[in-house]
Protein backbone atom coordinates (compact mmCIF):
# COMPACT_ATOMS: atom_id res chain seq x y z
CA UNK A 1 0.00 0.00 0.00
CA UNK A 2 1.42 3.62 -0.63
CA UNK A 3 1.26 6.38 2.04
CA UNK A 4 0.06 9.54 2.14
CA UNK A 5 3.79 11.07 1.08
CA UNK A 6 3.81 8.38 -1.36
CA UNK A 7 0.90 8.89 -3.25
CA UNK A 8 1.35 12.87 -3.35
CA UNK A 9 5.04 12.12 -4.77
CA UNK A 10 3.27 9.95 -7.29
CA UNK A 11 0.53 12.48 -8.21
CA UNK A 12 2.82 15.39 -8.76
CA UNK A 13 5.29 13.89 -11.02
CA UNK A 14 2.51 12.86 -12.82
CA UNK A 15 1.32 15.70 -13.16
CA UNK A 16 4.41 18.18 -13.94
CA UNK A 17 5.56 14.96 -16.38
CA UNK A 18 2.70 14.20 -17.98
CA UNK A 19 0.91 17.80 -18.33
CA UNK A 20 -2.18 16.92 -16.20
CA UNK A 21 -2.42 20.13 -14.45
CA UNK A 22 -4.93 22.69 -15.17
CA UNK A 23 -2.31 24.69 -16.72
CA UNK A 24 -0.37 22.51 -18.74
CA UNK A 25 -3.00 22.48 -21.47
CA UNK A 26 -2.92 26.16 -21.95
CA UNK A 27 -0.60 26.38 -24.85
CA UNK A 28 0.24 23.64 -27.30
CA UNK A 29 3.93 22.39 -27.62
CA UNK A 30 5.50 22.74 -30.96
CA UNK A 31 8.28 20.61 -31.81
CA UNK A 32 10.88 19.80 -35.00
CA UNK A 33 10.03 18.12 -37.74
CA UNK A 34 12.96 16.25 -37.70
CA UNK A 35 11.83 14.93 -34.10
CA UNK A 36 9.09 13.52 -35.69
CA UNK A 37 9.66 12.34 -38.61
CA UNK A 38 12.46 11.28 -40.94
CA UNK A 39 13.52 11.40 -44.69
CA UNK A 40 12.87 8.32 -46.83
CA UNK A 41 16.30 6.78 -48.25
CA UNK A 42 18.18 7.84 -45.39
CA UNK A 43 18.55 4.57 -43.41
CA UNK A 44 20.66 2.20 -41.22
CA UNK A 45 21.87 -1.31 -42.13
CA UNK A 46 22.85 -4.33 -39.83
CA UNK A 47 25.79 -6.03 -40.21
CA UNK A 48 26.65 -9.29 -39.14
CA UNK A 49 29.14 -11.78 -38.86
CA UNK A 50 31.01 -14.81 -36.98
CA UNK A 51 34.45 -14.86 -35.18
CA UNK A 52 36.97 -16.10 -32.92
CA UNK A 53 38.23 -14.28 -29.57
CA UNK A 54 41.24 -15.25 -28.55
CA UNK A 55 43.73 -14.15 -25.15
CA UNK A 56 40.94 -15.30 -22.86
CA UNK A 57 42.29 -16.35 -18.83
CA UNK A 58 40.73 -20.03 -19.27
CA UNK A 59 37.22 -18.72 -20.10
CA UNK A 60 36.82 -19.63 -23.49
CA UNK A 61 34.58 -22.53 -25.06
CA UNK A 62 35.24 -26.27 -23.89
CA UNK A 63 36.56 -29.08 -26.38
CA UNK A 64 32.99 -29.71 -26.50
CA UNK A 65 32.11 -26.70 -28.79
CA UNK A 66 32.72 -28.27 -31.73
CA UNK A 67 32.08 -25.38 -33.77
CA UNK A 68 34.67 -23.52 -32.13
CA UNK A 69 37.19 -26.61 -32.52
CA UNK A 70 36.35 -26.42 -36.22
CA UNK A 71 36.95 -22.69 -36.66
CA UNK A 72 40.48 -22.62 -34.92
CA UNK A 73 41.98 -25.46 -37.14
CA UNK A 74 40.04 -23.82 -40.32
CA UNK A 75 42.01 -20.58 -39.46
CA UNK A 76 45.42 -22.19 -38.73
CA UNK A 77 45.12 -24.30 -41.93
CA UNK A 78 45.20 -20.51 -43.68
CA UNK A 79 48.39 -20.12 -42.53
CA UNK A 80 49.65 -23.36 -43.31
CA UNK A 81 49.03 -25.38 -40.09
CA UNK A 82 47.50 -28.50 -40.20
CA UNK A 83 46.11 -30.03 -36.99
CA UNK A 84 43.60 -31.96 -35.95
CA UNK A 85 40.36 -30.69 -34.33
CA UNK A 86 40.20 -33.26 -31.83
CA UNK A 87 43.39 -32.30 -30.37
CA UNK A 88 42.98 -28.78 -29.82
CA UNK A 89 41.77 -27.61 -25.85
CA UNK A 90 40.64 -24.04 -26.72
CA UNK A 91 39.75 -22.77 -23.18
CA UNK A 92 41.72 -19.70 -24.22
CA UNK A 93 39.49 -19.15 -27.34
CA UNK A 94 35.52 -18.33 -27.77
CA UNK A 95 33.20 -18.43 -31.22
CA UNK A 96 30.93 -15.40 -31.21
CA UNK A 97 28.75 -13.63 -33.50
CA UNK A 98 29.66 -10.32 -34.05
CA UNK A 99 26.96 -7.43 -34.69
CA UNK A 100 26.67 -3.83 -36.17
CA UNK A 101 24.84 -1.25 -37.35
CA UNK A 102 26.33 0.83 -40.59
CA UNK A 103 24.89 4.49 -40.60
CA UNK A 104 23.60 6.13 -43.55
CA UNK A 105 25.81 7.47 -45.93
CA UNK A 106 28.90 5.59 -44.22
CA UNK A 107 32.01 6.13 -46.35
CA UNK A 108 35.12 3.85 -46.66
CA UNK A 109 37.62 4.13 -43.73
CA UNK A 110 34.99 5.19 -41.35
CA UNK A 111 35.24 3.53 -38.19
CA UNK A 112 31.94 2.09 -36.32
CA UNK A 113 31.16 0.63 -33.16
CA UNK A 114 30.70 -3.82 -32.65
CA UNK A 115 29.27 -6.00 -30.58
CA UNK A 116 30.66 -9.72 -30.11
CA UNK A 117 28.68 -12.04 -28.18
CA UNK A 118 29.31 -15.46 -27.27
CA UNK A 119 27.41 -18.82 -29.25
CA UNK A 120 29.30 -20.96 -27.06
CA UNK A 121 29.78 -22.62 -23.54
CA UNK A 122 32.62 -19.30 -22.96
CA UNK A 123 32.33 -18.21 -19.49
CA UNK A 124 33.56 -14.79 -19.93
CA UNK A 125 35.12 -12.63 -22.63
CA UNK A 126 36.72 -10.17 -21.00
CA UNK A 127 40.03 -9.46 -21.88
CA UNK A 128 39.59 -11.04 -25.27
CA UNK A 129 40.74 -9.91 -28.58
CA UNK A 130 38.96 -10.73 -32.00
CA UNK A 131 40.15 -11.42 -35.03
CA UNK A 132 39.33 -9.92 -38.15
CA UNK A 133 35.93 -10.79 -38.86
CA UNK A 134 33.76 -9.96 -42.28
CA UNK A 135 30.66 -8.58 -41.64
CA UNK A 136 28.03 -8.59 -44.32
CA UNK A 137 24.89 -7.04 -44.30
CA UNK A 138 20.89 -8.88 -45.81
CA UNK A 139 22.27 -8.80 -49.18
CA UNK A 140 25.48 -11.01 -48.19
CA UNK A 141 27.64 -8.13 -49.54
CA UNK A 142 30.77 -7.21 -47.29
CA UNK A 143 30.18 -3.75 -45.47
CA UNK A 144 32.96 -3.61 -42.70
CA UNK A 145 35.54 -5.58 -41.02
CA UNK A 146 35.49 -6.06 -37.15
CA UNK A 147 38.90 -6.77 -34.89
CA UNK A 148 40.15 -6.11 -31.87
CA UNK A 149 40.00 -6.08 -28.37
CA UNK A 150 36.30 -6.32 -26.20
CA UNK A 151 35.36 -4.68 -23.01
CA UNK A 152 32.73 -6.52 -21.27
CA UNK A 153 32.41 -3.96 -18.48
CA UNK A 154 32.03 -6.66 -15.97
CA UNK A 155 33.98 -9.65 -14.29
CA UNK A 156 33.57 -13.47 -13.54
CA UNK A 157 35.38 -14.52 -10.07
CA UNK A 158 34.56 -18.28 -8.26
CA UNK A 159 31.36 -18.83 -10.66
CA UNK A 160 30.04 -15.45 -9.69
CA UNK A 161 30.20 -12.36 -12.28
CA UNK A 162 28.99 -8.71 -12.36
CA UNK A 163 27.12 -7.66 -15.28
CA UNK A 164 27.40 -9.80 -18.35
CA UNK A 165 30.69 -10.81 -19.07
CA UNK A 166 29.86 -12.83 -22.56
CA UNK A 167 29.13 -10.11 -24.91
CA UNK A 168 30.99 -7.00 -24.93
CA UNK A 169 31.91 -4.50 -27.01
CA UNK A 170 34.60 -2.15 -29.24
CA UNK A 171 34.25 1.50 -29.70
CA UNK A 172 35.11 2.15 -33.42
CA UNK A 173 36.56 -0.97 -33.65
CA UNK A 174 35.57 -2.01 -37.34
CA UNK A 175 36.10 0.07 -40.10
CA UNK A 176 34.02 0.23 -43.07
CA UNK A 177 34.86 -1.08 -46.20
CA UNK A 178 31.86 -0.70 -48.50
CA UNK A 179 29.81 3.16 -48.95
CA UNK A 180 26.29 2.47 -48.03
CA UNK A 181 24.91 5.27 -50.62
CA UNK A 182 21.44 6.85 -49.99
CA UNK A 183 18.49 7.74 -52.31
CA UNK A 184 17.88 11.30 -51.11
CA UNK A 185 16.40 13.45 -53.88
CA UNK A 186 15.70 10.97 -56.08
CA UNK A 187 12.72 12.15 -59.13
CA UNK A 188 13.07 15.47 -57.40
CA UNK A 189 11.23 15.27 -54.29
CA UNK A 190 12.13 14.45 -50.61
CA UNK A 191 9.71 11.96 -48.91
CA UNK A 192 8.92 12.69 -45.18
CA UNK A 193 7.86 9.58 -43.22
CA UNK A 194 6.09 9.55 -39.89
CA UNK A 195 7.59 8.17 -36.94
CA UNK A 196 3.74 8.05 -35.78
CA UNK A 197 1.44 7.79 -38.64
CA UNK A 198 -1.00 10.48 -38.22
CA UNK A 199 -4.17 12.77 -40.40
CA UNK A 200 -3.19 15.89 -38.52
CA UNK A 201 0.14 15.60 -37.98
CA UNK A 202 0.82 15.22 -41.64
CA UNK A 203 -1.36 17.65 -42.84
CA UNK A 204 0.09 20.27 -40.51
CA UNK A 205 3.68 19.10 -41.18
CA UNK A 206 2.94 19.85 -45.18
CA UNK A 207 1.24 22.97 -44.38
CA UNK A 208 4.55 24.23 -41.90
CA UNK A 209 6.60 23.38 -45.13
CA UNK A 210 4.71 25.33 -47.57
CA UNK A 211 4.49 28.53 -45.76
CA UNK A 212 7.96 28.49 -44.33
CA UNK A 213 9.61 27.62 -47.71
CA UNK A 214 7.27 28.29 -50.58
CA UNK A 215 7.65 24.97 -52.02
CA UNK A 216 4.96 22.29 -53.04
CA UNK A 217 4.34 19.88 -50.33
CA UNK A 218 0.99 17.37 -49.82
CA UNK A 219 0.37 14.71 -47.48
CA UNK A 220 -0.13 11.46 -49.14
CA UNK A 221 -0.96 9.68 -46.42
CA UNK A 222 -1.01 9.64 -42.63
CA UNK A 223 2.52 8.47 -43.14
CA UNK A 224 4.34 10.30 -46.39
CA UNK A 225 4.53 13.38 -47.03
CA UNK A 226 6.34 14.41 -50.58
CA UNK A 227 8.05 17.83 -50.76
CA UNK A 228 9.05 19.04 -54.37
CA UNK A 229 12.95 20.07 -54.65
CA UNK A 230 13.28 23.52 -56.37
CA UNK A 231 15.56 24.00 -58.74
CA UNK A 232 17.79 26.87 -56.46
CA UNK A 233 17.92 23.84 -54.12
CA UNK A 234 19.03 20.50 -56.37
CA UNK A 235 22.66 21.13 -55.77
CA UNK A 236 22.24 21.86 -51.97
CA UNK A 237 20.51 18.95 -50.82
CA UNK A 238 21.79 18.43 -47.79
CA UNK A 239 20.72 22.69 -46.87
CA UNK A 240 16.92 21.87 -48.08
CA UNK A 241 16.53 18.94 -45.72
CA UNK A 242 17.74 21.19 -42.84
CA UNK A 243 15.91 23.89 -43.51
CA UNK A 244 12.48 21.13 -43.06
CA UNK A 245 14.31 20.07 -40.40
CA UNK A 246 14.23 22.71 -37.76
CA UNK A 247 10.37 23.99 -38.97
CA UNK A 248 8.26 23.73 -35.92
CA UNK A 249 4.90 22.07 -35.70
CA UNK A 250 2.27 21.28 -33.09
CA UNK A 251 2.30 17.20 -33.90
CA UNK A 252 -1.51 15.41 -33.40
CA UNK A 253 -2.23 13.65 -30.57
CA UNK A 254 -4.27 10.54 -29.98
CA UNK A 255 -6.84 10.14 -26.84
CA UNK A 256 -4.99 7.28 -25.05
CA UNK A 257 -3.96 6.05 -21.65
CA UNK A 258 -1.42 3.15 -21.48
CA UNK A 259 -1.41 1.48 -17.95
CA UNK A 260 1.59 -1.06 -16.32
CA UNK A 261 -0.19 -3.50 -13.69
CA UNK A 262 3.00 -4.33 -12.48
CA UNK A 263 4.55 -1.46 -11.57
CA UNK A 264 1.12 0.83 -11.09
CA UNK A 265 2.12 2.98 -13.64
CA UNK A 266 -0.17 5.39 -15.48
CA UNK A 267 0.57 7.32 -18.99
CA UNK A 268 -2.53 9.26 -19.94
CA UNK A 269 -2.63 11.80 -22.53
CA UNK A 270 -3.86 15.70 -21.99
CA UNK A 271 -6.88 15.55 -24.52
CA UNK A 272 -9.30 12.69 -22.69
CA UNK A 273 -12.32 13.37 -21.66
CA UNK A 274 -15.37 11.67 -20.25
CA UNK A 275 -19.30 10.92 -20.05
CA UNK A 276 -20.85 11.83 -16.84
CA UNK A 277 -20.07 9.50 -14.46
CA UNK A 278 -20.40 8.14 -10.40
CA UNK A 279 -17.06 6.12 -8.77
CA UNK A 280 -18.01 4.22 -5.53
CA UNK A 281 -14.59 3.87 -4.23
CA UNK A 282 -13.77 1.46 -1.21
CA UNK A 283 -14.56 -2.36 -0.13
CA UNK A 284 -15.87 -5.26 2.47
CA UNK A 285 -12.74 -7.31 3.77
CA UNK A 286 -13.37 -10.36 5.62
CA UNK A 287 -10.79 -12.87 6.80
CA UNK A 288 -11.45 -16.26 8.24
CA UNK A 289 -8.92 -17.76 10.61
CA UNK A 290 -9.07 -22.15 11.57
CA UNK A 291 -6.88 -22.63 14.58
CA UNK A 292 -6.52 -26.41 16.19
CA UNK A 293 -6.44 -26.77 20.03
CA UNK A 294 -5.36 -29.63 21.76
CA UNK A 295 -6.51 -30.38 25.15
CA UNK A 296 -4.22 -32.91 27.48
CA UNK A 297 -5.62 -34.55 30.03
CA UNK A 298 -3.36 -34.80 34.11
CA UNK A 299 -1.04 -37.70 34.12
CA UNK A 300 -2.36 -40.91 35.20
CA UNK A 301 -5.85 -39.60 34.88
CA UNK A 302 -8.34 -41.73 33.17
CA UNK A 303 -9.35 -39.15 29.79
CA UNK A 304 -8.31 -38.86 26.52
CA UNK A 305 -6.67 -36.54 24.08
CA UNK A 306 -9.34 -34.36 22.91
CA UNK A 307 -8.46 -31.79 19.62
CA UNK A 308 -10.71 -28.55 18.99
CA UNK A 309 -11.60 -26.59 16.28
CA UNK A 310 -12.14 -22.86 16.69
CA UNK A 311 -13.14 -20.45 13.67
CA UNK A 312 -12.23 -17.10 14.07
CA UNK A 313 -14.16 -14.92 11.39
CA UNK A 314 -13.36 -11.16 11.28
CA UNK A 315 -14.85 -8.23 8.95
CA UNK A 316 -13.28 -5.16 7.63
CA UNK A 317 -15.18 -2.54 5.68
CA UNK A 318 -13.39 0.41 4.13
CA UNK A 319 -15.28 3.45 3.94
CA UNK A 320 -16.80 3.55 0.49
CA UNK A 321 -16.05 6.96 -0.94
CA UNK A 322 -18.40 8.37 -4.02
CA UNK A 323 -17.35 11.07 -6.74
CA UNK A 324 -19.42 12.24 -9.72
CA UNK A 325 -17.41 13.73 -13.10
CA UNK A 326 -19.52 15.80 -14.43
CA UNK A 327 -19.45 15.30 -18.83
CA UNK A 328 -16.94 18.23 -19.33
CA UNK A 329 -14.20 16.30 -17.00
CA UNK A 330 -10.95 16.06 -18.03
CA UNK A 331 -7.78 14.22 -16.96
CA UNK A 332 -6.90 16.51 -14.53
CA UNK A 333 -10.40 16.32 -12.93
CA UNK A 334 -10.44 12.21 -12.83
CA UNK A 335 -6.99 12.10 -10.96
CA UNK A 336 -7.64 15.11 -8.74
CA UNK A 337 -10.99 13.73 -7.94
CA UNK A 338 -9.62 9.84 -7.18
CA UNK A 339 -7.12 11.30 -5.50
CA UNK A 340 -9.66 13.07 -2.95
CA UNK A 341 -11.08 9.97 -2.43
CA UNK A 342 -7.54 7.98 -1.23
CA UNK A 343 -7.46 6.06 -4.47
CA UNK A 344 -3.78 4.74 -4.60
CA UNK A 345 -2.20 4.17 -7.99
CA UNK A 346 -3.84 0.92 -8.60
CA UNK A 347 -6.81 1.78 -7.47
CA UNK A 348 -7.29 4.11 -10.38
CA UNK A 349 -5.82 1.27 -12.91
CA UNK A 350 -9.06 -0.64 -11.79
CA UNK A 351 -11.21 2.47 -11.94
CA UNK A 352 -9.83 3.99 -15.35
CA UNK A 353 -10.36 0.23 -16.68
CA UNK A 354 -14.40 -0.08 -15.41
CA UNK A 355 -14.77 3.41 -17.28
CA UNK A 356 -13.36 2.24 -20.05
CA UNK A 357 -16.11 -0.63 -20.34
CA UNK A 358 -18.90 1.39 -19.38
CA UNK A 359 -18.34 3.63 -22.46
CA UNK A 360 -17.79 6.70 -19.97
CA UNK A 361 -14.07 6.92 -20.72
CA UNK A 362 -13.24 8.58 -24.45
CA UNK A 363 -10.17 7.10 -24.98
CA UNK A 364 -7.64 4.09 -26.14
CA UNK A 365 -6.87 2.15 -22.91
CA UNK A 366 -3.94 -0.12 -23.44
CA UNK A 367 -2.34 -2.55 -20.78
CA UNK A 368 0.60 -3.68 -20.82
Amino acid sequence: MYNKWQKAVFLSIFCILLGVGRTCFAYDMSTRIKDIAQVQGVRSNQLVGYGLVIGLPGTGDSNKTLETLNSIANMLQNFGVNINPATLKPKNVAAVMVTATLPPFAQPGQHIDFTASSIGDAKSLSGGILLQTPLRAGNGLVYAVAQGAIATGGFSSSGQSSNISTSGISNGGAIVERGAGGTLGQNGKIVLTLNNPDFSTAARIATAISNGLGVSASAVNPAEVDVSVPAYYQNNLVGFVANIENLSVVPGSTAKVVVNERTGTIVMGGNITVNQVAIAQGGLSISIERNKNVSQPPPFSLGSTIVTKNTKTSVKQQKASTIVLDSTANVNDIVGALNAVGATPRDIISILQAMKESGALHAQLEVI
